[in-house]
């Protein structure tokens, strides 16, 4: 689609997993054409579950509009193959163990010495130096090792995020950093050599609580609650629902003390004056509103806060997502049918767009080699 932002850019792309593939398949939404490299066997993403007719929900997901390229990097015809591929490329993202394209005759400082417009943008765990540089690294470990579990779930136990958090947001932190070196390149017609570290990128997500630990006032495992913010977190209607309502300021405590539950008085007794005393105070604060929302269905509840302007959620499931009327899909095609998938979240007016097929293992080898002027690819090593 040529008049797609990214149309013209070639972006070769040796990944595998999530936090790479996440990267690359936004720049195939803007238009870039996305040759993936794979290896023989293809990216382990393929098999971390049966959920779709063309493989893991995971590649599904990431891999729409992208070209499947299989190369046995193991075999030095393989690795010229690549090389050659790269020459002709504007971006060049990766996501391999640390070293590894040294070890393929490929590194960065040299591919950028060849190829001064190349934009290289290099994923790893750690980063290239440090005592854990050499650490496999995949999403879990670092929520475990960057702290992030610690601050998750309840009090008993620390808890995983319940999406791969780490790699999407290193994927999207990627994506972000290569469109500013596009940018760049375009004013100096230089390219670029990016390295993200996904331990870099969540210690960037966990600012707040690192200062307020470093302050003294490390956060607290609360659930569905909030650490700083009272009342703000879930209660339970009187026939089962939960809702989760959220104060975000003053004014909103005395509305929603006065409209919603109907205790106009409340913010005058010194546990609840303020949002500090009202997180000092949390349990009798959640107990109060607790009482209230216990009394009440749903029903009454949600029309008394949308009357207020109180911010509030249902707390629902996965099945309840499939059914939400804001979920909006996109329909990517596959040798094996058609998928259906979340939309992308940005939405251009009077631009849209169409997703590429998800591609199978070296879909495209032989007719990408071809084009390029290169042999059919060498059988893969024993």
């Amino acid at each position: 689609m040529p008049d797609l932002p990214l149309a013209g850019l070639l972006v070769v792309a040796i990944e595998q997993a999530v936090a790479a593939p996440f990267c690359t398949s936004r720049l195939a939404d803007a238009g870039a054409r996305v040759i993936k490299i794979e290896r023989p066997e293809g990216d382990f993403a393929r098999f971390y579950d049966e959920a779709t007719p063309a493989g893991s929900s995971y590649f599904a997901w990431l891999n729409r509009g992208k070209e499947s390229v299989a190369l046995d990097l193991r075999q030095p015809a393989a690795v010229n193959q690549l090389a050659a591929l790269i020459a002709r490329a504007d971006v060049l993202v990766q996501n391999l163990k640390p070293g590894a394209l040294d070890r393929l005759g490929l590194p960065v400082e040299t591919l950028r010495r060849r190829h001064p417009r190349l934009i290289c943008c290099s994923i790893t765990g750690y980063g290239d130096d440090g005592p854990l540089a050499d650490r496999k690294a995949y999403d879990l470990l670092i929520q475990a090792e960057s702290g992030l579990a610690s601050i998750t779930g309840g009090p008993g136990e620390p808890a995983r995020v319940g999406i791969s958090v780490v790699d999407i947001s290193t994927g999207a932190t990627a994506h972000a950093a290569i469109l500013e070196a596009l940018i760049a390149r375009g004013r100096t017609g230089e390219g670029a050599d990016i390295r993200i570290s996904m331990f870099d990128v969540m210690a960037d997500w966990l600012a707040v609580p690192l200062l307020n630990t470093e302050a003294g006032n490390p956060p607290r495992r609360v659930g569905l609650a909030h650490p700083s913010i009272a009342p703000y977190g879930v209660f339970a209607a009187k026939d089962g629902r939960q809702l989760l309502i959220s104060i975000q300021s003053e004014r909103e405590w005395r509305v929603f003390c006065r409209d919603v539950l109907l205790m106009p008085d409340m913010p005058q007794d010194p546990r609840f004056a303020d949002n500090v005393a009202r997180v000092r105070h949390r349990h009798d604060t959640d107990a109060a509103v607790g009482a209230v929302f216990a009394a009440l269905p749903a029903a009454a509840l949600i029309a008394r806060l949308t009357e207020a302007g109180i911010a509030f959620a249902e707390l629902n499931d996965m099945a309840a997502l499939v059914r939400h009327p804001h979920l909006r899909r996109i329909a990517v095609g596959s040798a094996a049918g058609p998928v259906s998938l979340p939309a992308p979240a940005p939405i251009l007016r009077g631009a849209a767009r169409d997703y590429g097929p998800i591609p199978a293992i070296g879909e495209h080898t032989e007719t990408v080699l071809a084009e390029f002027g290169l042999s059919p690819p060498p059988e893969p090593a024993p």
